[in-house]
Protein backbone atom coordinates (compact mmCIF):
# COMPACT_ATOMS: atom_id res chain seq x y z
CA UNK A 1 0.00 0.00 0.00
CA UNK A 2 1.32 3.57 -0.91
CA UNK A 3 2.17 6.09 1.84
CA UNK A 4 -0.84 8.67 2.22
CA UNK A 5 0.78 11.55 2.84
CA UNK A 6 -1.18 14.61 2.90
CA UNK A 7 -5.18 14.39 4.13
CA UNK A 8 -8.04 15.34 1.82
CA UNK A 9 -11.38 17.17 2.54
CA UNK A 10 -13.97 17.21 0.15
CA UNK A 11 -17.17 18.85 0.02
CA UNK A 12 -19.52 15.88 -0.37
CA UNK A 13 -23.00 16.21 -2.28
CA UNK A 14 -24.12 13.60 -0.34
CA UNK A 15 -24.41 15.21 3.47
CA UNK A 16 -24.30 18.80 1.87
CA UNK A 17 -20.63 19.35 3.72
CA UNK A 18 -16.89 19.08 4.05
CA UNK A 19 -15.60 15.73 4.83
CA UNK A 20 -12.49 13.87 5.31
CA UNK A 21 -11.91 12.01 2.36
CA UNK A 22 -11.63 7.98 3.05
CA UNK A 23 -11.84 5.70 0.63
CA UNK A 24 -13.11 2.05 1.09
CA UNK A 25 -9.95 0.79 0.74
CA UNK A 26 -7.12 2.24 2.25
CA UNK A 27 -4.87 3.72 -0.09
CA UNK A 28 -6.68 2.84 -3.20
CA UNK A 29 -9.54 5.07 -4.67
CA UNK A 30 -12.24 4.08 -7.13
CA UNK A 31 -13.33 6.70 -9.07
CA UNK A 32 -16.29 7.55 -11.74
CA UNK A 33 -16.60 10.34 -14.27
CA UNK A 34 -19.79 10.89 -16.65
CA UNK A 35 -18.14 11.42 -19.75
CA UNK A 36 -19.65 13.16 -22.63
CA UNK A 37 -22.71 12.88 -24.79
CA UNK A 38 -20.35 12.59 -28.39
CA UNK A 39 -23.28 14.19 -30.26
CA UNK A 40 -21.35 17.46 -30.83
CA UNK A 41 -18.32 19.39 -29.84
CA UNK A 42 -17.75 20.23 -25.99
CA UNK A 43 -18.09 23.90 -24.89
CA UNK A 44 -15.52 25.01 -22.61
CA UNK A 45 -18.46 25.11 -19.85
CA UNK A 46 -18.70 20.79 -19.95
CA UNK A 47 -14.40 21.16 -20.22
CA UNK A 48 -14.44 23.08 -16.44
CA UNK A 49 -15.79 19.98 -15.37
CA UNK A 50 -13.62 18.07 -16.77
CA UNK A 51 -10.72 20.27 -15.57
CA UNK A 52 -11.56 20.66 -12.31
CA UNK A 53 -11.96 16.44 -12.33
CA UNK A 54 -8.26 15.94 -13.50
CA UNK A 55 -7.47 18.32 -10.55
CA UNK A 56 -9.23 16.13 -8.09
CA UNK A 57 -8.00 13.06 -9.23
CA UNK A 58 -4.00 14.24 -9.44
CA UNK A 59 -4.55 16.10 -6.33
CA UNK A 60 -5.12 12.35 -5.10
CA UNK A 61 -2.44 10.87 -6.76
CA UNK A 62 -0.60 13.36 -5.29
CA UNK A 63 -1.87 12.49 -1.82
CA UNK A 64 -0.37 9.25 -2.22
CA UNK A 65 -3.73 7.41 -3.65
CA UNK A 66 -3.29 4.35 -6.49
CA UNK A 67 -6.52 5.83 -8.28
CA UNK A 68 -8.44 4.22 -10.86
CA UNK A 69 -10.69 6.30 -12.66
CA UNK A 70 -13.45 5.11 -15.34
CA UNK A 71 -15.55 6.98 -17.98
CA UNK A 72 -18.42 6.44 -20.13
CA UNK A 73 -18.90 7.79 -23.47
CA UNK A 74 -22.41 7.96 -24.29
CA UNK A 75 -23.01 7.54 -27.84
CA UNK A 76 -26.35 5.95 -27.60
CA UNK A 77 -30.01 6.62 -25.51
CA UNK A 78 -29.48 10.36 -24.18
CA UNK A 79 -32.39 12.36 -24.97
CA UNK A 80 -32.80 16.28 -25.71
CA UNK A 81 -34.63 16.52 -22.31
CA UNK A 82 -33.01 14.66 -19.08
CA UNK A 83 -35.94 13.56 -18.08
CA UNK A 84 -36.72 10.48 -20.84
CA UNK A 85 -38.01 12.65 -23.07
CA UNK A 86 -37.36 14.93 -26.44
CA UNK A 87 -35.62 13.42 -29.48
CA UNK A 88 -32.37 11.19 -29.17
CA UNK A 89 -28.98 13.56 -28.57
CA UNK A 90 -27.20 11.01 -31.16
CA UNK A 91 -29.89 11.02 -33.97
CA UNK A 92 -29.62 14.97 -33.96
CA UNK A 93 -26.32 14.56 -34.33
CA UNK A 94 -26.29 12.54 -37.12
CA UNK A 95 -29.37 14.04 -38.98
CA UNK A 96 -27.81 18.03 -38.63
CA UNK A 97 -24.61 16.58 -40.39
CA UNK A 98 -26.43 13.47 -42.77
CA UNK A 99 -24.07 11.09 -41.39
CA UNK A 100 -24.35 7.76 -39.83
CA UNK A 101 -24.58 7.76 -35.67
CA UNK A 102 -21.85 5.46 -35.17
CA UNK A 103 -19.96 8.01 -38.13
CA UNK A 104 -20.61 11.26 -35.40
CA UNK A 105 -19.77 9.35 -32.47
CA UNK A 106 -16.24 8.72 -33.39
CA UNK A 107 -15.55 11.99 -34.80
CA UNK A 108 -16.85 13.61 -31.45
CA UNK A 109 -15.17 11.44 -29.25
CA UNK A 110 -11.66 12.10 -30.93
CA UNK A 111 -12.73 15.46 -30.73
CA UNK A 112 -13.20 15.27 -26.90
CA UNK A 113 -9.92 13.85 -26.00
CA UNK A 114 -8.11 15.78 -28.55
CA UNK A 115 -9.93 19.03 -26.34
CA UNK A 116 -8.53 17.43 -23.11
CA UNK A 117 -5.18 16.88 -24.60
CA UNK A 118 -4.26 20.87 -25.00
CA UNK A 119 -5.83 20.79 -21.45
CA UNK A 120 -3.64 18.64 -19.94
CA UNK A 121 -6.61 16.59 -18.95
CA UNK A 122 -5.01 12.66 -17.91
CA UNK A 123 -7.12 10.20 -20.54
CA UNK A 124 -8.91 8.00 -17.58
CA UNK A 125 -7.40 4.44 -16.70
CA UNK A 126 -10.94 3.28 -18.67
CA UNK A 127 -12.91 4.66 -21.45
CA UNK A 128 -16.31 3.22 -21.87
CA UNK A 129 -18.59 3.20 -24.44
CA UNK A 130 -22.20 2.94 -24.02
CA UNK A 131 -22.76 0.98 -26.86
CA UNK A 132 -20.03 -2.00 -25.83
CA UNK A 133 -22.18 -3.04 -22.65
CA UNK A 134 -25.07 -3.72 -23.89
CA UNK A 135 -25.19 -7.01 -22.24
CA UNK A 136 -24.09 -5.54 -18.86
CA UNK A 137 -27.32 -2.94 -19.38
CA UNK A 138 -29.77 -5.66 -19.84
CA UNK A 139 -28.32 -7.88 -16.55
CA UNK A 140 -28.85 -5.29 -14.51
CA UNK A 141 -32.23 -4.41 -15.86
CA UNK A 142 -33.09 -8.04 -15.80
CA UNK A 143 -32.20 -7.95 -11.66
CA UNK A 144 -34.22 -5.24 -10.83
CA UNK A 145 -37.25 -6.65 -13.11
CA UNK A 146 -36.93 -9.67 -10.56
CA UNK A 147 -36.18 -7.58 -7.09
CA UNK A 148 -39.87 -5.34 -7.77
CA UNK A 149 -38.10 -2.29 -8.70
CA UNK A 150 -38.70 -2.31 -12.50
CA UNK A 151 -42.35 -2.47 -14.61
CA UNK A 152 -43.17 -3.01 -18.36
CA UNK A 153 -45.20 -0.33 -19.91
CA UNK A 154 -46.06 0.24 -23.22
CA UNK A 155 -42.90 -1.73 -24.29
CA UNK A 156 -40.59 0.30 -22.67
CA UNK A 157 -39.10 -0.70 -18.76
CA UNK A 158 -39.28 1.89 -16.26
CA UNK A 159 -37.48 2.23 -12.64
CA UNK A 160 -40.19 2.52 -10.21
CA UNK A 161 -39.10 5.40 -8.00
CA UNK A 162 -42.32 4.53 -5.80
CA UNK A 163 -40.55 1.66 -4.01
CA UNK A 164 -37.92 3.55 -2.62
CA UNK A 165 -37.59 5.62 1.04
CA UNK A 166 -36.06 8.46 -0.22
CA UNK A 167 -35.92 8.68 -4.35
CA UNK A 168 -34.21 12.43 -3.32
CA UNK A 169 -31.19 11.59 -1.01
CA UNK A 170 -28.77 13.48 -3.09
CA UNK A 171 -30.67 16.42 -3.71
CA UNK A 172 -32.64 17.05 -0.77
CA UNK A 173 -35.41 18.25 -3.00
CA UNK A 174 -38.94 17.12 -3.37
CA UNK A 175 -40.54 16.54 -6.79
CA UNK A 176 -42.74 19.74 -7.18
CA UNK A 177 -39.23 21.67 -6.47
CA UNK A 178 -37.22 19.92 -8.69
CA UNK A 179 -40.05 20.41 -11.61
CA UNK A 180 -40.27 24.06 -11.36
CA UNK A 181 -38.60 25.41 -14.42
CA UNK A 182 -38.78 21.84 -16.21
CA UNK A 183 -39.44 21.85 -19.99
CA UNK A 184 -42.72 21.56 -20.88
CA UNK A 185 -42.49 21.69 -24.73
CA UNK A 186 -41.79 18.15 -24.46
CA UNK A 187 -44.41 15.13 -24.54
CA UNK A 188 -45.60 13.73 -21.19
CA UNK A 189 -44.62 9.72 -21.15
CA UNK A 190 -48.11 8.44 -20.13
CA UNK A 191 -46.59 5.32 -19.61
CA UNK A 192 -44.80 6.05 -16.32
CA UNK A 193 -46.72 5.26 -13.49
CA UNK A 194 -45.26 8.74 -12.08
CA UNK A 195 -43.37 11.58 -13.30
CA UNK A 196 -40.01 10.98 -10.96
CA UNK A 197 -39.92 7.08 -12.71
CA UNK A 198 -37.24 7.06 -15.62
CA UNK A 199 -36.50 4.69 -18.63
CA UNK A 200 -34.33 1.67 -18.35
CA UNK A 201 -34.92 0.36 -21.79
CA UNK A 202 -36.72 1.82 -25.23
CA UNK A 203 -38.52 0.32 -27.56
CA UNK A 204 -39.76 0.89 -30.91
CA UNK A 205 -42.69 2.18 -29.35
CA UNK A 206 -39.74 5.28 -28.64
CA UNK A 207 -38.36 5.76 -31.74
CA UNK A 208 -38.79 3.35 -34.67
CA UNK A 209 -36.33 5.14 -36.61
CA UNK A 210 -33.41 5.00 -34.00
CA UNK A 211 -30.50 3.42 -35.63
CA UNK A 212 -28.56 1.80 -32.91
CA UNK A 213 -30.76 -1.28 -31.84
CA UNK A 214 -30.35 -4.39 -30.04
CA UNK A 215 -32.07 -7.59 -29.20
CA UNK A 216 -33.59 -7.79 -25.32
CA UNK A 217 -35.87 -9.72 -23.56
CA UNK A 218 -38.39 -6.91 -24.21
CA UNK A 219 -37.99 -6.61 -27.80
CA UNK A 220 -35.17 -4.67 -29.58
CA UNK A 221 -34.22 -1.18 -28.40
CA UNK A 222 -31.58 0.30 -26.71
CA UNK A 223 -30.83 1.65 -23.10
CA UNK A 224 -32.13 5.12 -21.14
CA UNK A 225 -29.24 6.95 -20.56
CA UNK A 226 -29.10 6.83 -16.54
CA UNK A 227 -28.64 2.75 -17.13
CA UNK A 228 -25.27 3.40 -19.02
CA UNK A 229 -23.00 5.00 -15.82
CA UNK A 230 -24.40 2.73 -13.30
CA UNK A 231 -23.50 -0.52 -15.15
CA UNK A 232 -20.04 0.72 -16.23
CA UNK A 233 -18.57 1.69 -12.68
CA UNK A 234 -20.31 -1.45 -11.33
CA UNK A 235 -18.29 -3.81 -14.34
CA UNK A 236 -15.26 -1.45 -13.98
CA UNK A 237 -15.02 -0.41 -10.32
CA UNK A 238 -16.65 -3.28 -8.25
CA UNK A 239 -19.96 -2.65 -6.28
CA UNK A 240 -18.66 -0.11 -4.09
CA UNK A 241 -17.46 3.31 -5.43
CA UNK A 242 -15.89 5.93 -3.56
CA UNK A 243 -16.10 8.96 -5.66
CA UNK A 244 -18.93 10.21 -8.58
CA UNK A 245 -18.15 13.09 -10.26
CA UNK A 246 -20.13 15.54 -12.99
CA UNK A 247 -21.00 18.82 -13.15
CA UNK A 248 -23.72 20.06 -11.38
CA UNK A 249 -26.38 20.06 -13.70
CA UNK A 250 -25.77 16.22 -13.01
CA UNK A 251 -27.78 15.91 -9.52
CA UNK A 252 -31.13 15.73 -10.59
CA UNK A 253 -31.79 13.86 -12.53
CA UNK A 254 -29.37 11.53 -13.50
CA UNK A 255 -27.10 10.80 -10.69
CA UNK A 256 -30.34 10.98 -8.63
CA UNK A 257 -31.63 8.15 -11.02
CA UNK A 258 -27.81 6.35 -10.77
CA UNK A 259 -28.36 5.73 -6.89
CA UNK A 260 -31.62 4.80 -6.56
CA UNK A 261 -30.81 2.15 -9.69
CA UNK A 262 -27.66 1.41 -8.47
CA UNK A 263 -28.49 0.66 -4.96
CA UNK A 264 -31.67 -0.93 -5.72
CA UNK A 265 -29.70 -3.47 -7.73
CA UNK A 266 -26.84 -3.93 -5.32
CA UNK A 267 -28.57 -4.01 -1.74
CA UNK A 268 -26.18 -1.67 -0.11
CA UNK A 269 -24.80 1.77 -0.11
CA UNK A 270 -23.44 2.62 -3.81
CA UNK A 271 -20.99 5.72 -3.30
CA UNK A 272 -19.77 7.41 -0.55
CA UNK A 273 -18.54 10.59 -2.65
CA UNK A 274 -20.07 12.76 -4.87
CA UNK A 275 -18.49 15.78 -6.29
CA UNK A 276 -20.08 18.75 -8.45
CA UNK A 277 -18.78 21.27 -10.64
CA UNK A 278 -20.74 24.68 -10.49
CA UNK A 279 -21.49 26.14 -14.27
CA UNK A 280 -19.28 28.56 -16.51
CA UNK A 281 -22.04 31.39 -17.24
CA UNK A 282 -21.71 33.78 -19.34
CA UNK A 283 -22.87 37.12 -19.86
CA UNK A 284 -26.57 35.43 -20.46
CA UNK A 285 -26.17 32.58 -17.74
CA UNK A 286 -25.66 29.12 -18.24
CA UNK A 287 -22.96 28.51 -21.40
CA UNK A 288 -25.20 25.36 -23.39
CA UNK A 289 -25.38 24.20 -27.15
CA UNK A 290 -28.89 25.28 -27.57
CA UNK A 291 -28.19 28.92 -27.59
CA UNK A 292 -26.32 28.50 -30.94
CA UNK A 293 -22.89 29.49 -31.64
CA UNK A 294 -21.26 28.01 -28.45
CA UNK A 295 -17.13 28.63 -26.96
CA UNK A 296 -14.76 25.40 -27.85
CA UNK A 297 -11.68 25.20 -27.26
CA UNK A 298 -10.32 25.33 -30.94
CA UNK A 299 -12.31 28.91 -31.05
CA UNK A 300 -10.13 29.92 -28.26
CA UNK A 301 -6.99 28.79 -30.12
CA UNK A 302 -8.28 31.11 -33.05
CA UNK A 303 -8.84 33.89 -30.68
CA UNK A 304 -5.05 33.72 -29.61
CA UNK A 305 -5.22 31.85 -26.95
CA UNK A 306 -3.08 28.60 -25.23
CA UNK A 307 -5.67 26.22 -24.17
CA UNK A 308 -3.60 26.34 -20.38
CA UNK A 309 -4.68 29.89 -20.36
CA UNK A 310 -8.33 29.05 -19.67
CA UNK A 311 -7.10 26.09 -17.40
CA UNK A 312 -5.44 28.79 -15.26
CA UNK A 313 -9.00 30.65 -16.00
CA UNK A 314 -10.64 27.69 -13.95
CA UNK A 315 -7.79 26.89 -11.65
CA UNK A 316 -8.39 30.79 -10.02
CA UNK A 317 -11.68 29.71 -9.08
CA UNK A 318 -13.19 27.91 -6.54
CA UNK A 319 -14.93 24.39 -8.51
CA UNK A 320 -17.61 25.05 -6.23
CA UNK A 321 -18.57 28.33 -7.18
CA UNK A 322 -20.36 29.82 -10.97
CA UNK A 323 -17.59 31.09 -12.82
CA UNK A 324 -17.93 33.42 -15.10
CA UNK A 325 -16.25 33.97 -18.55
CA UNK A 326 -15.50 36.93 -20.05
CA UNK A 327 -12.33 37.88 -22.47
CA UNK A 328 -11.72 40.77 -20.73
CA UNK A 329 -10.63 38.63 -17.77
CA UNK A 330 -9.32 35.49 -20.11
CA UNK A 331 -6.93 38.56 -21.31
CA UNK A 332 -5.83 39.07 -18.01
CA UNK A 333 -5.61 35.66 -17.23
CA UNK A 334 -3.39 34.98 -20.56
CA UNK A 335 -1.01 38.19 -19.19
CA UNK A 336 -0.18 36.23 -15.94
CA UNK A 337 0.53 33.02 -17.37
CA UNK A 338 2.69 34.57 -19.89
CA UNK A 339 4.84 36.07 -17.21
CA UNK A 340 4.57 33.51 -14.81
CA UNK A 341 6.05 31.22 -17.31
CA UNK A 342 8.61 33.60 -18.15
CA UNK A 343 9.42 34.17 -15.06
CA UNK A 344 10.04 30.55 -14.40
CA UNK A 345 11.70 29.85 -17.56
CA UNK A 346 14.45 31.99 -15.95
CA UNK A 347 15.32 29.86 -12.90
CA UNK A 348 18.59 28.06 -12.77
CA UNK A 349 17.98 24.25 -13.31
CA UNK A 350 21.60 23.39 -11.69
CA UNK A 351 22.25 23.64 -8.33
CA UNK A 352 21.22 21.85 -4.67
CA UNK A 353 18.01 21.71 -3.27
CA UNK A 354 17.46 22.78 -0.04
CA UNK A 355 15.04 20.45 1.53
CA UNK A 356 14.45 22.37 4.77
CA UNK A 357 13.12 25.06 3.35
CA UNK A 358 11.48 23.72 0.66
CA UNK A 359 9.12 21.79 3.11
CA UNK A 360 7.18 24.32 4.21
CA UNK A 361 5.77 25.33 0.65
CA UNK A 362 5.17 21.82 -0.35
CA UNK A 363 3.22 21.60 2.84
CA UNK A 364 1.60 24.82 2.07
CA UNK A 365 0.87 23.20 -1.30
CA UNK A 366 -0.82 20.62 -0.24
CA UNK A 367 -3.07 21.60 2.46
CA UNK A 368 -4.51 24.14 -0.19
CA UNK A 369 -5.42 20.78 -2.13
CA UNK A 370 -6.21 19.32 1.06
CA UNK A 371 -8.67 22.20 1.64
CA UNK A 372 -11.28 21.20 -0.75
CA UNK A 373 -9.18 20.75 -3.93
CA UNK A 374 -8.73 25.00 -3.69
CA UNK A 375 -6.90 25.41 -6.74
CA UNK A 376 -6.64 29.04 -6.38
CA UNK A 377 -4.53 28.74 -3.01
CA UNK A 378 -2.63 25.99 -4.67
CA UNK A 379 -1.46 28.72 -7.33
CA UNK A 380 -0.75 31.39 -4.53
CA UNK A 381 2.09 28.68 -3.28
CA UNK A 382 3.53 29.04 -6.43
CA UNK A 383 3.61 32.42 -6.79
CA UNK A 384 5.29 32.20 -2.84
CA UNK A 385 7.96 29.80 -4.19
CA UNK A 386 8.69 32.54 -6.52
CA UNK A 387 9.55 35.47 -4.06
CA UNK A 388 11.02 32.95 -1.52
CA UNK A 389 14.72 33.16 -0.13
CA UNK A 390 15.75 29.91 -1.86
CA UNK A 391 17.91 29.03 -4.88
CA UNK A 392 16.76 28.91 -8.55
CA UNK A 393 16.82 25.05 -8.11
CA UNK A 394 14.91 24.96 -5.47
CA UNK A 395 12.21 26.86 -6.92
CA UNK A 396 12.47 25.19 -10.17
CA UNK A 397 12.40 21.32 -8.58
CA UNK A 398 9.21 23.11 -6.23
CA UNK A 399 7.34 24.54 -9.45
CA UNK A 400 8.12 21.14 -11.10
CA UNK A 401 6.39 18.71 -8.50
CA UNK A 402 3.45 20.99 -7.88
CA UNK A 403 2.73 21.30 -11.63
CA UNK A 404 2.17 17.35 -11.62
CA UNK A 405 -1.27 18.84 -10.44
CA UNK A 406 -1.44 21.87 -12.07
CA UNK A 407 -0.70 20.67 -15.44
CA UNK A 408 0.22 24.33 -16.62
CA UNK A 409 3.38 23.54 -18.16
CA UNK A 410 5.00 25.91 -15.96
CA UNK A 411 8.58 24.61 -16.63
CA UNK A 412 8.36 24.09 -20.22
CA UNK A 413 11.44 25.37 -22.23
CA UNK A 414 11.16 28.85 -22.98
CA UNK A 415 10.96 29.90 -26.61
CA UNK A 416 12.11 33.12 -28.30
CA UNK A 417 8.66 34.20 -28.91
CA UNK A 418 8.14 34.82 -25.11
CA UNK A 419 10.99 37.06 -24.36
CA UNK A 420 9.42 40.04 -22.93
CA UNK A 421 11.07 43.72 -21.93
CA UNK A 422 11.52 42.59 -18.36
CA UNK A 423 13.75 39.56 -19.08
CA UNK A 424 15.29 41.66 -22.25
CA UNK A 425 16.41 44.50 -19.38
CA UNK A 426 17.49 41.63 -17.20
CA UNK A 427 20.17 40.32 -19.59
CA UNK A 428 21.03 43.06 -21.09
CA UNK A 429 21.83 44.27 -17.11
CA UNK A 430 24.42 41.20 -16.59
CA UNK A 431 26.00 41.35 -19.97
CA UNK A 432 26.72 45.41 -18.93
CA UNK A 433 28.04 43.84 -15.57
CA UNK A 434 29.96 41.02 -16.92
CA UNK A 435 31.34 43.93 -19.82
CA UNK A 436 32.46 45.94 -16.68
CA UNK A 437 33.82 42.99 -15.15
CA UNK A 438 35.90 41.98 -17.57
CA UNK A 439 37.04 45.63 -18.14
CA UNK A 440 38.45 45.30 -14.46
CA UNK A 441 40.07 42.03 -15.39
CA UNK A 442 37.67 40.16 -12.78
CA UNK A 443 37.71 37.66 -15.06
CA UNK A 444 36.04 35.09 -12.69
CA UNK A 445 33.56 37.21 -12.06
CA UNK A 446 32.70 37.44 -16.22
CA UNK A 447 32.69 33.59 -16.31
CA UNK A 448 29.86 33.42 -13.42
CA UNK A 449 27.48 35.90 -14.86
CA UNK A 450 27.99 33.84 -17.89
CA UNK A 451 27.42 30.78 -16.74
CA UNK A 452 24.66 31.99 -14.43
CA UNK A 453 23.22 32.99 -17.52
CA UNK A 454 23.68 30.00 -19.46
CA UNK A 455 22.08 28.45 -16.17
CA UNK A 456 19.05 30.41 -17.00
CA UNK A 457 18.55 28.96 -20.72
CA UNK A 458 20.18 32.34 -22.37
CA UNK A 459 23.68 31.61 -24.17
CA UNK A 460 25.82 35.04 -24.73
CA UNK A 461 28.36 35.36 -27.76
CA UNK A 462 30.64 38.01 -28.16
CA UNK A 463 31.05 39.20 -31.37
CA UNK A 464 33.07 42.23 -32.87
CA UNK A 465 30.03 44.43 -32.35
CA UNK A 466 29.81 43.43 -28.95
CA UNK A 467 28.19 40.82 -26.92
CA UNK A 468 24.68 39.22 -28.48
CA UNK A 469 22.14 36.91 -26.50
CA UNK A 470 19.94 33.83 -27.63
CA UNK A 471 17.50 31.69 -25.51
CA UNK A 472 18.87 28.22 -26.05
Amino acid sequence: MRMIMNEIKLYNTLTKKVETFEPNEPGKVKMYTCGPTVYHFAHIGNLRSYIMEDVLEKSLRYAGYDVNRVMNITDVGHLSSDADSGEDKMLMGAKREHKSVMDIAKFYTDAFFSDCEKLNIKTPDVVAPATGCIPEFIEMIETLLKKGYAYEAGGNIYFDTSKLENYYVLSNQNEEELMVGARNDVEEDTNKKSKTDFVLWFTKSKFDDQELKWESPWGVGYPGWHIECSAISIKYLGDKLDIHCGGIDNVFPHHTNEIAQSEAYLGHKWCNYWFHVLHLNDSTGKMSKSKGDFLTVSLLEKKGYNPLVYRMFCLQSHYRKPLLFQYDILDNVKAAYDKLIKKIAILSKDGDPEEEKMKAYRDAFAQALGNDINTSQALTVVYDVLKADMNDYSKRKLIEEFDQVLSLDLTKEIKEDVVDDELAAYVEDMITQRKEAKKAKDFAKADAIRDELLAKGIELKDTREGTVWSVK
